[in-house]
């Protein structure tokens, strides 16, 4: 079972040796990249809901959830939204359903609305990455014509 559980001093170090493999580090940031992202993120008004995500006991991905500020450049919708910042799948537990099953506790997470009140969640990412837009796709997530920051924007209407 997939849960998303917080990083704490016991679990950080484990999360932050995730990797994608080689190929896929264009696409992604590192874990502690991404960690640190999040004391910027809160100190400069954003929500960023950082998360280890687990199968059973065993960490095996991480996900950054922001509420409408991100950091980066934003796409239209981005003022009614949370966004999907980071994800990534250890390279030894990727094509394991782990992602498919991570999106869906994932989603659950952002209908909580935990920052506030939003319509979407949306995702970027860089039109060579076929293996994320098929994810995405499968979530309910789609393309609405914008890019940002040189990526594509997917969005799902919560």
């Amino acid at each position: 079972m997939i849960t998303l559980r917080k990083i704490t001093l016991e679990n950080r170090r484990e999360i932050f040796n995730l990797e994608v493999t080689e190929d896929q580090r264009r696409y992604v940031a590192s874990n502690l990249s991404s960690v640190a992202s999040c004391y910027v993120l809160a100190t400069n008004g954003g929500h960023p809901f950082p998360f280890a995500i687990y199968a059973d006991e065993l960490p095996v991905g991480f996900v950054l959830i922001t509420y409408q500020i991100t950091g980066y450049e934003l796409p239209s919708i981005a003022d009614d939204s949370y966004c999907i910042l980071r994800l990534m799948m250890d390279t030894r537990y990727q094509n394991q359903g782990y992602g498919r099953e991570a999106m869906s506790r994932i989603l659950a997470f952002i209908r909580t609305r935990p920052a506030g009140p939003a319509r979407y969640c949306w995702i970027s990412y860089k039109a060579e990455n076929t293996a994320a837009k098929k994810l995405y796709e499968r979530a309910g997530f789609r393309d609405n014509g914008e890019v940002v920051e040189g990526e594509q924007v997917t969005v799902l209407e919560l």
